[in-house]
């Protein structure tokens, strides 16, 4: 029997009126999720959370198979997950700057460093914009390069939360062939999506989040 990649059970998250309850939660890896619901219904929140950035005021989390019961086995799992935001921030630099900061912090350099860059930004249909200023990029560029950004560190486990907003329409089919990339190397992915038509084209099990708790859904459900 296959591992989960990441397990949840018992959360219970309250800000303020808001609480986020989800008895379990399993994702497996090499999957693809799409988190739907509506403005409001816990989205991003949960994110963070599964990006271990947030601990839950109570629930268990497991990676791999192991529990993650303190910061530093929980910072230890943030070297295997990555979340990039709805509204991502570069560095004030070049794109290649960007991309080579998470790999330093991981001890990564010279040739391989240059190999993960070139091929993560030609995924992303980017080639040549290594040495382009971040901050003269253009939204759909920005957001291209920070899921590079995201690609350079082949995380275990990929959080999105709304990517392809104000992509527009020629874009778009990239972003999402870059992802399925990403998936079949080995990548489970979670995107939070508003568009109806975006977890069929990226074969994904739709996981709705409705008040703070997630609802089943069927092929029929709307998003």
């Amino acid at each position: 029997m296959t591992t989960p990649l990441l397990t949840l059970n018992d959360l219970r998250d309250r800000r303020g009126t808001f609480c986020l309850e989800i008895p379990a939660l399993t994702l497996q890896p090499g999957g693809v999720y799409a988190l739907c619901g509506s403005n409001g219904a816990g989205k991003s929140s949960l994110l963070r959370i599964l990006a271990l950035l947030h601990p839950p005021e109570q629930g268990r989390l497991a990676l791999n198979g192991r529990p993650l019961l303190s910061e530093a086995q929980r910072q230890q799992g943030r070297q295997q997950v990555t979340l990039v935001e709805q509204a991502p921030l570069l560095f004030d630099g070049s794109v290649i700057e960007n991309l080579a900061f998470g790999l330093k912090l991981r001890h990564i350099t010279g040739a391989e460093q240059q190999q993960r860059i070139d091929a993560a930004l030609s995924t992303v249909g980017l080639d040549g914009f290594g040495p382009r200023r971040a901050r003269d990029l253009s939204g759909g560029e920005s957001r291209r390069v920070a899921l590079a950004r995201a690609m350079v560190l082949r995380p275990r486990l990929l959080l999105l939360d709304e990517p392809s907003a104000g992509l527009d329409a020629a874009t778009l089919p990239l972003f999402e062939r870059s992802l399925l990339t990403l998936n079949r190397e080995g990548t489970t992915l979670v995107v939070v999506s508003h568009d109806p038509d975006q977890p069929r084209r990226l074969g994904a099990e739709v996981l709705r989040l409705e008040c703070g708790r997630l609802v089943p859904t069927t092929t029929e459900t709307t998003l």
